[in-house]
This record gives structure tokens, C-alpha cells and sequence, in this order.
């Protein structure tokens, strides 16, 4: 009898297969062995290029600004971002707005 891990979400020892999934019987988590774990996640923009810190990206759609009346105009240039964990996958300048979070859906890598 193969030994099963324990849930990554409860550390419950009492994990089953079912199928290609384990299943752990006391939080209902579900997940799949042969699955990345890998835990860097990897941020991509709308053209699944990947992104790192530093990068030059441009908007590729008019973005509304929220609490204001301005707009991120497509073909915005931004220059230096910075990629955090959270809702928007990026920290930006963008010239005349100022700091804000973009999602890297709404974003493209300029080659430099």
C-alpha cells in the first residue's frame, strides 16, 4: 500500500484517491499530485509573455482609474514595474496618474 501525503491545506493524515485527485475527508481540499507545487508563481501578460520585476510594459486598454475622472490610455507606456501578490499583479508609475496597481490581463511586454 502506497503512502499518501497529508492535505497541504490541513496537514489531515487521512487523505484518499479518487481518481487522478486526493481528497482530504476533514476540509474538503482537493488537488492533484502530478500538479505544478512548484510555489513561485509565474505572472504573465495578455499574450502569455512572462513578466519580471523591472520590466517595461504598455496598457492595452483603455483602464478607468478608480476614485477619479482619468483614464489609463491605451498604448500608455510603463516603465519599472514592480509584481506583487494580490488582486493586481502589478505596482506602477504611470506618467500623470501616479502610483497605482495594474492586473497583467490589461498589459503588454514592450521588448526593450
Amino acid at each position: 500500500m502506497s503512502e499518501l501525503p497529508a492535505c497541504p491545506k490541513c496537514q489531515s493524515p487521512y487523505t484518499y484517491e479518487d481518481g487522478d485527485l486526493l481528497i482530504c475527508p476533514e476540509c474538503a481540499h482537493e488537488w492533484s499530485l502530478s500538479a505544478n507545487t512548484s510555489s513561485e508563481n509565474v505572472v504573465r501578460d495578455s499574450n502569455g509573455t512572462p513578466l519580471s520585476d523591472g520590466d517595461t510594459v504598455t496598457v492595452i486598454k483603455d483602464l478607468k482609474v478608480k476614485g477619479s475622472s482619468s483614464v489609463v490610455k491605451v498604448g500608455t507606456k510603463v516603465k519599472g514595474i514592480r509584481l506583487v501578490e494580490g488582486d493586481h499583479d502589478i505596482d506602477c508609475k504611470i506618467p500623470g496618474i501616479g502610483s497605482m496597481g495594474l492586473k497583467s490581463e490589461f498589459v503588454k511586454k514592450v521588448a526593450e
